[in-house]
């Protein structure tokens, strides 16, 4: 799963070998910070892995996270609150994902 909060973007994947985990990575360290502290997890350094840091998690800790997430929601656009939060790079990154993602709208959409 990809998931972009006011925090950064991750992917949670499950765990090869320990079923009952998942593998939380960013691009960035940043991103994965605000799930760590929380989780009271050390941030591992992957550098010859698709994505540079990674954190292993229970499924009901991230769950856990990811509600405090959502229930933080206090802002009316997501692409400006970015950008207030994760800077200009960020941001532009985040667009070109919005991009991409409007390319594939269904005909019945509009």
């Amino acid at each position: 799963m990809w998931l972009f909060t006011e925090t950064g973007f991750v992917s949670a994947v499950r765990h090869f070998n320990e079923k009952e985990k998942l593998v939380v990575r960013p691009r960035d360290r940043e991103s994965l910070e605000s799930l760590a502290s929380y989780a009271n997890l050390e941030i591992r350094n992957t550098p010859s892995n698709d994505y540079p840091y990674r954190v292993h998690i229970g499924d009901s800790e991230f769950a856990s996270w990811l509600l405090k997430q959502t229930m933080a929601v206090d802002y009316t656009n997501f692409k400006d609150r970015v950008h207030d939060t994760c800077g200009d790079d960020f941001a532009d990154a985040l667009m070109g994902v919005w991009r991409e993602m409007h390319a594939v709208e269904d005909a019945g959409a509009r």
